[in-house]
């Protein structure tokens, strides 16, 4: 083939890669929204409804279960079919639900249609799936191109979320339940038609990574130390990042004396640094010691525990916790799919970042339901805080644990590597 035809062929693959990307930040920006929207909703479902933040925060450990459930599945279908589809039903079903939502008037439409439902369509747009798409376009830079495109699940968090506390407190929180329903569903359609129709998966050779069933990759992965390294520092961040600060840190600012309006702007301000600490990290670890990288991010983030514990009455002392907290919020992500590509292999990929993401969700399903109940039991949030820096710094010296290896590694049923 022509040199000339080769080049072309590679500036089109690169264009289609990155308009991939921008579809996936646009996607996360608003879906991790609305997932992270329960937070927000405790203190006005409890005016309205009575709705205490236990049963709150304990539908949202069902949903983060039921993502668990759900995210190797879909990862596993991802590897086989691609991903197009899979986000547009997704998306779909979520803004159907927000709209229903905005109409209940009973406890147990909460489980059954955000956490069961909800939680179920939530899974097929994590971001450790969404990493597994971008790895399938991009040869190299996958760190930088991960980081971009997940970033989206902070960057809008940034300028949505305080937007979304602004609507629900000027009109009304079913009002803005049906709002951003709607909005699901249009952004929906703008994403099916930004990824476009995908290459057809190439039926893996037999005896290949790919070929083996789901039960024999599984089976492989659970005999690899670096996935047990991997997974069970990812459960610790689920803990203390999707349970106790995305659903508990605006009620926690709330008991602290601030205004909804200002707690979701602190969220928002963590969402922006958060976007900056993904990218950044992203780049770094297409450079750098990975496993140093991702033990720093566990490590700060346990000192910024501390800190929380103070910021009642002090606003600056909110917003530096959110800046510092969000600079190593989701850098875990690029990190770990960079990981994953690396040591475990791309072929397997989706299946194994969702069972990495499941591990993540149980965490912060457990992380979720602490919160409540220790707020419930002593009308405060420090025990939650002390625990989560204890945690973070384990997650932190697991990290460490893990071999650093660029070489890339083809994952087979019989040899297992190690860490």
């Amino acid at each position: 083939m022509p040199q000339d035809t080769i080049d072309t062929a590679d500036h089109a693959a690169a264009r289609k890669g990155w308009l991939i990307v921008a579809a996936l930040f646009l996607m996360l920006s608003i879906v991790i929204t609305a997932r992270n929207s329960m937070g927000l909703m405790m203190p006005f479902w409890k005016a309205d409804m009575g709705w205490s933040y236990k049963f709150v925060a304990t539908a949202s450990s069902v949903m983060l279960i039921t993502m668990a459930v759900i995210a190797p599945v879909v990862g596993s279908i991802i590897d086989r079919f691609g991903s197009r589809m899979i986000y547009a039903t997704g998306m779909t079903v979520i803004g159907v639900v927000f709209i229903l939502c905005s109409f209940m008037t009973e406890p147990w439409q909460l489980i059954a249609l955000f956490s069961l439902v909800g939680g179920a369509a939530f899974a097929a747009m994590a971001p450790s799936l969404v990493s597994t798409t971008v790895a399938q376009h991009f040869k190299g830079s996958i760190g930088l191109a991960t980081s971009i495109a997940t970033s989206g699940s902070t960057g809008g968090q940034f300028a949505l979320m305080p937007l979304f506390a602004l609507l629900v407190t000027t009109t009304s929180w079913r009002q803005g339940f049906l709002t951003l329903g709607i909005v699901v569903l249009v952004t929906a359609v703008v994403v099916f038609l930004l990824i476009g129709r995908e290459a057809p998966k190439e039926r893996p050779a037999r005896g290949t990574p790919g070929a083996t069933s789901v039960f024999g990759t599984v089976r492989a992965l659970t005999r690899m130390p670096t996935f047990w390294l991997i997974g069970s520092s990812f459960f610790i961040c689920g803990f203390t990042t999707a349970g106790v600060i995305k659903v508990h840190l605006i009620p926690y600012a709330v008991s602290c004396g601030f205004p909804p309006v200002q707690s979701a702007t602190a969220y928002g301000l963590l969402s922006l640094f958060s976007l900056i600490g993904m990218i950044c990290y992203g780049w770094l670890s297409d450079r750098f010691h990975r496993p140093m990288l991702l033990a720093s991010c566990y490590f700060v983030r346990a000192l910024t525990f501390v800190l929380l514990m103070y910021i009642a009455g002090n606003t600056p002392l909110l917003y530096i916790f959110a800046a510092l907290f969000g600079i190593f919020d989701y850098a875990t992500f690029p990190i770990v799919a960079s990981l994953v590509a690396t040591h475990i292999g791309r072929h397997v990929m989706g299946i194994t970042m969702g069972l990495i993401f499941a591990l993540h969700s149980v965490g912060g399903a457990l992380g979720s339901f602490m919160g409540g109940w220790m707020f419930e039991a002593f009308a405060r949030y420090d025990w939650v805080w002390i625990v989560s820096v204890l945690l973070a710094l384990v997650a932190g010296v697991l990290s460490i644990l893990i071999r650093e290896n660029r070489e890339p590694h083809t994952m087979t049923p019989a040899a297992p590597t190690t860490a």
